[in-house]
């Protein structure tokens, strides 16, 4: 199996992705891309205002996230990203046909999810897109995607140390 190069931390708003994508480019000494800076402006504006993006807004906003993953590649460099991804057909635009790009799924029950949105401040993302994104939602399955779901839950440390371990496998796989 082809090594683990690119990392895209996924999930709905308020699942972590930013901290804990944060966390491990930090450990795996790689460098991290914020997925929301990648959004065109009518797309930050739309989710301020509560409206939910369709895959025609979304498309620009990956093919972003894709260039990104694609750059890394093409200077040979690994990295993390943050992207909801929430539907297959989603990632599979950023994984474009490649083996080495690992999505690791936060996971918690919607209820947490609400809480951490309504704490959260400064964000564009209207907490009220909460029960769209998670409609929209299709969790990774692995096989055939390469997935590894982790439960928010769990400290910081351990959610990182799970990546790096699934990242070290995978260079001897």
């Amino acid at each position: 199996m082809t090594a683990i190069r690119y990392i895209v931390c996924m999930g709905v708003s308020g699942s972590g992705k930013s901290t804990l994508g944060h966390a491990i480019a930090e450990r795996m000494h790689w460098p991290f891309v914020e997925g929301d800076d990648l959004h065109p402006d009518v797309n930050v504006e739309k989710m301020r205002h509560g409206v939910p993006l369709d895959d025609a807004d979304r498309r620009p906003w990956l093919e972003a996230v894709a260039r990104t993953v694609r750059q890394w590649r093409a200077q040979d460099r690994s990295g993390v990203i943050s992207c909801s991804a929430l539907r297959r057909a989603y990632r599979d635009v950023i994984a474009d046909g490649h083996e080495d790009v690992l999505f690791v799924y936060l996971h918690c029950s919607r209820e947490r999810l609400a809480q951490r949105l309504a704490d959260r401040r400064g964000h564009f993302m209207s907490a009220d897109l909460l029960d769209s994104q998670l409609a929209t939602l299709e969790a990774p399955l692995s096989p055939p995607e390469r997935a590894l779901r982790l439960e928010i839950e769990r400290p910081a440390q351990e959610l990182v140390r799970d990546v790096v371990d699934a990242v070290s496998r995978s260079a001897v796989d």
